[in-house]
C-alpha cells in the first residue's frame, strides 16, 4: 500500500498574479507533494470579492470542494450561478465555461482536483459581467 499525506503546515501558498484593484487569491499546490500522476490538485484561498479568471477546459474534468466559506460558480453559456456554501463538491465536466468567485465578506478556502493533469490548454473567456 503507498500513500502521501501533506499537512495544513506543509502547505506553500503563493499568491496568485492580479491586478492592484483585483482581491487576492493564493494557492498551494498538492500534485507534488502527493505524487500525484494521473490528476492534479490545489488548496485554495480566495479573499472577499477575489475571482478566477472564467475559462472552459478542453480535457480536464475538475472537482471543487469547498471547505470553508462560500463560492459562487458561473457556469456555462449563458452563466448560471451556482451557490456553494461549506461542504460543497461541485463536478464540472470538459468545455463547460466556468468563473469562480468569493461574493461574500469572509475568506473561502476549496480544495480543487481535475484529471487528466492537463494545463495550459484552458480558453480564457471575458468575466461574468
Amino acid at each position: 500500500m503507498s500513500f502521501r499525506v501533506v499537512q495544513p503546515e506543509e502547505l506553500q501558498w503563493e499568491e496568485r498574479d492580479r491586478q492592484p484593484e483585483e482581491a487576492a487569491r493564493w494557492h498551494a499546490p498538492v500534485t507534488g507533494p502527493l505524487e500525484l500522476g494521473r490528476s492534479r490538485a490545489r488548496m485554495w484561498r480566495y479573499s472577499p470579492g477575489a475571482k478566477g479568471r472564467r475559462h472552459k477546459d478542453p480535457v480536464q474534468e475538475e472537482v471543487f470542494v469547498v471547505i470553508e466559506g462560500a463560492m459562487s460558480a458561473y457556469l456555462g453559456e449563458p452563466p448560471e450561478r451556482i451557490d456553494l456554501p461549506a461542504g460543497s463538491v461541485l463536478a464540472v465536466q470538459p468545455g463547460t465555461a466556468l468563473q469562480l468567485r468569493n461574493e461574500s465578506d469572509a475568506d473561502a478556502r476549496l480544495f480543487i482536483y481535475g484529471a487528466p493533469p492537463e494545463h495550459g490548454d484552458a480558453e480564457f473567456l471575458p468575466d461574468v459581467g
